[in-house]
């Protein structure tokens, strides 16, 4: 599996490109059957809006989030 650049996924375009700066942290590893969706946010509903704005463009694929909930301190401290 490998770690998605700008140039090999419209996927990673899409959170590159998302008005909501912690999405643009996070990172995408994918293959032909799926993705995964890591990184780190400060709450469940922008754990969701980064999963929603990938499902539209998945083309069959199932993703996997694996994006972490963590307070803003412990952001901070990694």
């Amino acid at each position: 599996m490998s770690v998605s650049t700008l140039e090999q996924s419209r996927l990673a375009l899409a959170l590159r490109h998302s008005p909501i700066p912690a999405l643009r942290k996070l990172t995408l590893a994918e293959n032909e059957t799926t993705v995964i969706l890591q990184g780190q946010v400060t709450s469940y509903y922008l754990k969701q809006l980064a999963q929603e704005t990938l499902l539209p463009l998945l083309d069959g694929r199932q993703l996997l989030n694996r994006v972490q909930v963590v307070t803003a301190t412990e952001t901070q401290n990694s």
